[in-house]
């Protein structure tokens, strides 16, 4: 190790410690700016190839009538088309809890009117007021 420094100063260079829990310990003699530099471009280049997953959410009641159960699924299906989850959910006011097996059926009848672009990741929840599924859509 102490070889290792003299050399790195003998070149005007740093001494850098790659993996510490080795034995022995590994070193690297680099010029650190540029070391430094190479860290961020690899970061840069790992953080432009993620992709954010964005949940866009549609909403409907249960007794939704024809027209506009098909306006929701057109912007379903562009949605899914632009590669983002949709979230739908069937939501209950007032007395219209006791609808809960109609909002289901219209929830899988929306799952299956997509099942070309998409694929439901979770069936049907009843969460307090609101019954939701999500929608992946399929990779091409």
């Amino acid at each position: 190790m102490d070889e290792a420094l003299v050399i790195a100063n003998d070149l005007d260079m740093t001494l850098v410690e790659i993996s510490p829990n080795a034995n022995p310990p590994v070193c690297k003699i680099v010029d650190f700016q540029k070391f430094i530099f190479e860290q961020k471009k690899k970061q840069k280049e790992l953080k432009t190839k993620q992709t954010k997953v964005t949940v866009k959410e549609i909403r409907f009641g249960p007794n939704i009538d024809e027209h506009d159960f098909n306006f929701k699924l057109n912007h379903a299906q562009k949605f899914l088309e632009s590669g983002f989850k949709v979230k739908v959910f069937v939501f209950f006011k007032g007395r219209t809890i006791v609808y809960k097996d109609q909002g289901k059926i219209k929830l899988l009848e929306f799952a299956q009117a997509l099942e070309e672009l998409g694929k439901v990741e979770s069936m049907p929840k009843l969460e307090g007021k609101k019954m939701t599924m999500f929608i992946t859509p399929i990779k091409k």
